[in-house]
């Protein structure tokens, strides 16, 4: 017989189960077994006396043990899971499981660090599986939104010959007879494919950074979702795109996952309203120091300061009751060589944070060769990034994007820290498993 999905199983008909035993109660004359898999739970019932073959498997089975069974499922009053139970009457057991290393004494949370060495038990909960389910939906919700529009998607090398970006914070590594490094960002090979006439493209795929930090939301490997796209006039048409899309987006995971959320996580999902409020950098600070007497010095408000950031999620709500807030007019020392610089100098580009948290960088790009090479050379690049200039001697249509951080969207959305929020967490200290 075929293995259904608890999701699909009939009543009143003969099924084929298979999935981890949540838990067990094997009592003298009835046992009860609460299988799980990934699509939802059941309770096996089994009268032992009915079933005398099955004691000694019965007798073997422990909690997470993957068992497969066939039985009638019936409709029950008493069975509070879902109203209905199966009375098996094969068992078989692929899998006994030994006691889980990570289950902490009653009350208490199992260190994360612990959890992480045994991360595949620690995927096992409700609250992870909805987790992850979500954040699929997420970006699948994102890859329709962009493919309505006449995106292509591509796949970028991430072993690139040049250090990307800033040149600082990469991963270097043998490569035959030479260096190769890990790409920080899809960002060049994205505008190559403007170079190539694409348009509009998207990827979604890994990102490396070199970096030491050690706090809730940095990795040293993290999805990164990015998209750029042609003929725009300024990076106000990057933010209404970026807008659209995560308002679409989290519309979606509301009405899918929204009620599942807030019963595991006691999270209301938000759905923003548009457009998403704006603000100047140097406004910022100075509603920050006038609302809640935050100063920083002259010489710092070039950028948004970490403690900025957080409290930009309390400034957002209480001056717009949005959760998210862009932000423009950063100094052209904090950006990037490759973003648009006004007729003052000042980078056409904005950060998008989301309840205190920055989940994007975006801008329109320079796509003009002489004016590209003169910002790569003041930041000292032109001779490391000549492949990419390149791109532009040859015609290339005015263009910009955007990039996502698909682990802190995780993150912020269900308020947990980003080892918590990764399929496998990176960081300086993580290389396992």
């Amino acid at each position: 017989m075929e293995r259904r999905m608890i999701k699909d199983i009939k009543l009143g008909e003969v099924n084929k189960v298979a999935g981890f035993v949540e838990n067990i109660r094997n009592k003298k004359w009835m046992c009860f077994i609460v299988l799980r898999d990934i699509s939802g739970k059941l309770q096996l019932t089994i009268e032992k006396a009915n079933h005398p073959e099955l004691e000694e498997t019965l007798s073997k089975i422990t909690i997470d043990s993957v068992i497969e069974a066939e039985g009638l499922i019936q409709a029950s009053e008493y069975v509070k899971l879902n109203n209905m139970e199966m009375y098996p009457d094969t068992i078989t057991i692929d899998s006994i499981a030994e006691p889980s290393p990570i289950v902490a004494p009653k009350g208490e949370e199992t260190n994360i660090d612990l959890r992480i060495d045994y991360r595949w038990i620690d995927l096992r909960t409700d609250k992870n599986t909805l987790m992850f389910k979500t954040q699929s939906y997420f970006v699948n919700k994102c890859r329709e939104f962009l493919c309505d529009r006449d995106f292509i998607e591509i796949h970028t090398p991430k072993l690139i010959g040049a250090e990307s970006e800033s040149g600082a914070g990469v991963f270097k590594v043998n490569y035959f007879d030479r260096d190769a490094f890990l790409a920080q960002s899809p960002q060049f090979y994205k505008q190559m494919a403007m170079a190539a006439g694409f348009e509009r493209i998207f990827e979604s795929g890994p990102v490396f950074r070199a970096e030491k930090f050690a706090s809730r939301k940095h990795a040293t490997e993290f999805t990164g979702f990015d998209l750029e796209f042609s003929y725009i006039n300024s990076y106000h048409d990057v933010m209404h795109m970026e807008e659209e899309m995560i308002a679409y987006a989290l519309k979606a995971v509301k009405e899918k996952y929204g009620d599942e959320i807030k019963r595991l996580y006691d999270i209301d999902v938000v759905v923003p309203t548009l457009p998403f409020p704006c603000m100047d950098l140097h406004d910022v600070y100075d509603e920050l120091e006038k609302r809640y007497g935050y100063k920083v010095p002259e010489s710092e408000k070039g950028d948004l300061t970490t403690e900025g950031e957080r409290m930009v999620a309390k400034l957002s709500m209480d001056m717009f009751g949005h959760e998210f807030l862009f932000i423009t007019g950063y100094s052209s020392d904090c950006r990037a060589f490759y973003h648009m610089r006004d007729e003052n100098g000042v980078p056409c580009g904005y950060d998008l944070i989301w309840k205190g948290c920055e989940i994007t960088t975006g801008a329109q790009r320079e796509h003009r060769y002489e004016i590209l090479k003169k910002q790569a050379e003041e930041k000292g690049l032109a001779n490391d990034v000549k492949f990419y200039l390149d791109f532009f001697k040859f015609g290339c249509p005015p263009h910009g994007g955007f990039g996502i951080g698909v682990d802190r969207i995780t993150m912020i959305l269900f308020n947990e820290g980003i080892k918590d929020s990764m399929f496998i967490f990176r960081g300086p200290d993580r290389l396992n498993p």
